[in-house]
């Protein structure tokens, strides 16, 4: 007679902007889910749903099997793992931590030799595909780790996004997020600069974007993000605070293996520019605020 594979029980840390839907599909699918978050608005809505609370990291690992992270930054995951009451604190042995966050490579690979001492798996899995990407599970998933705990967490990861890509040992998907973020703010600051440049100098910036996302300029900016410029929306999506910290982690990069990024440096300036505006809570997209106020315009939006 067959014998039922038990489920995995699976924990998921950090219920923000993308955390939350990301945590709820994990849910709908059928998984036994605990969670834990900071504020506890994101947690009671999941909980509603039928996951269990859980007062602390310790708490989320001593009740899972897999414990999935989704936090701002190396400072925080590393708080969550080595704390008092972190998930080291309440492992055992085969324990996977899965890391989606997007941190330093050097955060990644120190934790994953940390946890190893505990026998914890460590694999990093950062995603691309913004809030637009968490709500619809399309995300694009860049793996780290060993080939044995990839292949353990391929169905939870196919819950999560299409495009999954095991790019090779620990610290491989936080490199590859580092390569991501310098095309993403490129595109970025491309498309802000595009829209400037056609208002200026007397084109409709919206027609100007259906002509040429078609041709070889078509990206995945062109497809999502001007349309909600037009309608005057700035709020993230992925926060303007959240590009510049992941493009300071892609400096240290290429300060640590002598690579130059001379474009990277000016875009990391243009979304330090931002934040020193007071926008960093916005879109990061909405770049093209500090575009508008070197050029002395306002982007045209339907409303208008």
């Amino acid at each position: 007679m067959d014998t039922e594979i038990p489920q995995l029980r699976l924990g998921f840390i950090g219920l923000g902007l993308m955390g939350k839907p990301m945590a709820g599909h994990l849910l709908k699918a059928g998984y036994p889910l605990t969670v834990h978050n900071r504020s506890h608005a994101a947690m009671d809505e999941l909980v509603a749903l039928g996951a269990q609370a859980a007062a602390t990291p310790r708490e989320v690992a001593a009740n899972s099997d897999v414990v999935i992270t989704m936090l701002p930054d190396s400072p925080d995951v590393e708080a969550v793992v080595v704390g008092p009451d972190g998930l080291l604190a309440g492992a055992r042995p085969g324990l996977i931590h899965i890391d989606m966050s997007t941190i330093a490579t050097t955060t990644t690979r120190r934790l994953a030799e940390l946890e190893a001492e505990y026998e914890v798996k460590h694999v990093d899995a950062p995603v691309s595909g913004g809030d637009i990407g968490a709500r619809n599970a399309t995300l694009s998933i860049m793996v780290g780790g060993d080939e044995y705990a990839f292949v353990a967490c391929q169905p939870i990861f196919e819950k999560l996004g299409k495009r999954i890509i095991h790019i090779g040992p620990t610290g491989c998907g936080q490199i590859a997020k580092a390569c991501n973020q310098i095309m993403v703010a490129a595109q970025m600051v491309a498309m802000g600069e595009l829209l400037v440049m056609a208002q200026k100098a007397g084109a409709d910036p919206e027609k100007v974007i259906d002509a040429i996302k078609g041709g070889a300029a078509q990206c995945w900016t062109l497809d999502n993000k001007p349309q909600r410029l037009f309608k005057g929306v700035r709020t993230p999506g992925f926060k303007a605070s959240m590009q510049y910290k992941d493009l300071n982690i892609v400096m240290d990069m290429a300060k640590a293996y002598q690579v130059p990024l001379p474009a990277t440096a000016v875009n990391t300036q243009l979304f330090n520019a931002m934040i020193v505006d007071g926008l960093g809570d916005f879109d990061n997209s909405a770049i093209v605020s500090v575009l508008e106020r070197l050029a002395q315009i306002q982007l045209k939006t339907n409303e208008q």
